[in-house]
């Protein structure tokens, strides 16, 4: 697949910025993404952000780091992180801001154990479906150490999907409506993947049949919340 994300962010940290992400899901129209949002402070996320840095503990291994804004924060408070992308131009961004530590992994390669894992900007993507999400969060569980968590953002995005009457309409090509094909484009570069957006109840039914608690620590201005996940 082509490095879209990673491309831009490579861009940007290197001063070549000329152009924003453009995105697009199945079911909503094309939307910029500006690069400098990836490398935002502490002070610049969104409230659900900040309330996941403050919480993080011990080891943190920050998964789909992107830009590793978020690592920043964590190392600049003391503490030892892990960033992992599948974007090898994120990584390399990574590198040229400090963080030594990042590397080209796909969390299903993840075999260390941590203290806090963290999943930021709709962590939930990276379930891909519903039916694949037991399968992740089981993974997940063996990364943690004793009293360890998982923090993890996410949105319900039911809402798109109402009509100007107040029903709801379906797409009858998917199994759950947070499930998306999603297109990123950035330059001469496209790339559309599986993405999904959880809404906390099936994320909590998900943790209960994997044996996780899951807790909701906040919720934000639209439809998005963050999660804590935790063993039983």
């Amino acid at each position: 697949m082509n490095d879209v994300f990673g491309s831009a962010i490579l861009d940007y940290q290197e001063g070549n910025y000329s152009e924003d992400l453009v995105t697009s899901t199945s079911i909503s129209e094309e939307d910029t993404l500006p690069l400098p949002y990836l490398f935002r402070g502490f002070s610049e996320m969104p409230s659900l952000e900040q309330t996941a840095l403050n919480l993080s503990k011990g080891y943190v291994l920050d998964i789909g780091c992107g830009a590793g804004s978020h690592s920043l924060h964590l190392v600049s408070k003391g503490l030892k992180v892990k960033s992992i992308d599948i974007s090898e131009g994120a990584i390399k961004a990574c590198h040229l801001r400090g963080l030594n530590a990042a590397q080209l992994l796909d969390v299903m390669d993840e075999s260390a154990t941590f203290d806090t894992l963290l999943l930021l900007m709709n962590g939930s993507g990276i379930f891909q479906s519903l039916a694949h999400t037991p399968l992740v969060l089981t993974h997940l569980k063996t990364l943690l150490n004793p009293g360890g968590q998982i923090l993890i953002d996410s949105s319900d995005i039911k809402y798109m999907y109402q009509d100007d009457d107040g029903g709801y309409w379906v797409n009858t090509n998917k199994d759950y409506y947070g499930e998306l094909d999603y297109t990123v484009r950035y330059k001469n570069k496209e790339a559309t993947f599986s993405w999904m957006y959880l809404d906390f109840e099936h994320l909590k039914i998900a943790c209960t049949q994997v044996g996780l608690k899951c807790e909701l620590v906040e919720e934000g201005p639209h439809f998005d919340f963050l999660a804590k996940l935790t063993l039983v």
